[in-house]
């Protein structure tokens, strides 16, 4: 027996499924600035100063690539 949440998230599955590559690609960039949004209202900030915590959130202890340095 499958649960409510099963099928939801196979029938979500099956609709980015067969939308083409670049209707998935808008729905990504959508979706990332949906959370930018949503990030700087919850934190008080603006968008721009979101983007910009989130991106140095994300860098935060990564090493730099080598491959970067030549």
């Amino acid at each position: 027996m499958t649960s409510v949440a099963d099928q939801l998230r196979n029938e979500s599955r099956r609709r980015v499924l067969e939308m083409s590559p670049a209707a998935r690609l808008e729905l990504a960039l959508q979706l990332g600035d949906e959370d930018a949004m949503l990030f700087a209202t919850a934190n008080g900030v603006s968008q721009a100063d979101a983007r910009l915590i989130l991106t140095r959130r994300r860098q935060a202890g990564r090493r730099p690539s080598a491959s970067a340095q030549r």
